[in-house]
């Protein structure tokens, strides 16, 4: 079962449908050992980092999440829940995350529209199996204000333009991580949601490094 983490908001609903209309057996849950006892573990977010990390805190999901991603449990962070993955956001203010990546969440450049609303292009900057069966500089859709900036490059995936390039896909072993919403991105989308279920069901393919 994929546990999709309940912390009083997000996309959590698309999330369900998404992965239901694929076979994968999934639950909307904001209980600890729910989450510590999944096969697969996905954090939606929308709105921003303080929020999403308020309600982690509030519903005392911060250590269980840790700890379900130090046992290797396959874990997925979509749009907001890739952004709190890393150490520090400048939204609003500054809001320290949950420190699994070593790194920064940065805002968008000036001169360019904010949030950052549509389907842009991503270029796969290496093989993982998220991407199985999905071409190069596909399309997928993004609402988002900032963007995340790995201290190791090593752990991007993909990357997309929007005034620079910037990460938007990320893997270091069992964490994974997408500024994008695939279940908003047609059937693109939803492949890298069968993708990652099957990395929870299956293990990881060989062509997956970082």
């Amino acid at each position: 079962m994929i546990g999709i983490v309940d912390y009083g908001a997000g996309n959590l609903r698309s999330v369900e449908k998404a992965l239901a209309r694929l076979g994968h057996a999934c639950r909307i849950t904001s209980d600890p050992g729910e989450i510590a006892s999944a096969s697969g573990v996905i954090l939606p977010g929308v709105g921003a980092a303080a929020g999403i990390m308020d309600g982690l805190r509030s519903q005392r999901l911060v250590q269980p999440i840790l700890e379900t991603i130090r046992r290797g449990t396959p874990f997925l962070g979509v749009c907001m829940g890739l952004q709190v993955l890393f150490d520090w956001s400048d939204e609003g203010g500054g809001e320290p995350c949950l420190g699994v990546l070593p790194g920064h969440v940065r805002r968008l450049p000036d001169g360019m529209k904010v949030p950052h609303m549509g389907w842009n292009s991503v270029r796969q900057t290496r093989p993982h199996s998220l991407w199985e069966g999905i071409a190069d500089n596909s399309f997928f859709y993004f609402v988002h204000s900032y963007y995340v900036e790995p201290a190791e490059p090593t752990v991007v995936i993909g990357e997309t333009e929007y005034g620079i390039a910037f990460p938007v896909a990320v893997a270091s072993g069992n964490v994974m991580g997408t500024q994008f919403h695939p279940e908003k991105s047609g059937s693109v989308g939803l492949k890298v949601y069968d993708n990652f279920a099957k990395l929870v069901n299956y293990g990881f393919s060989g062509n997956t490094r970082g």
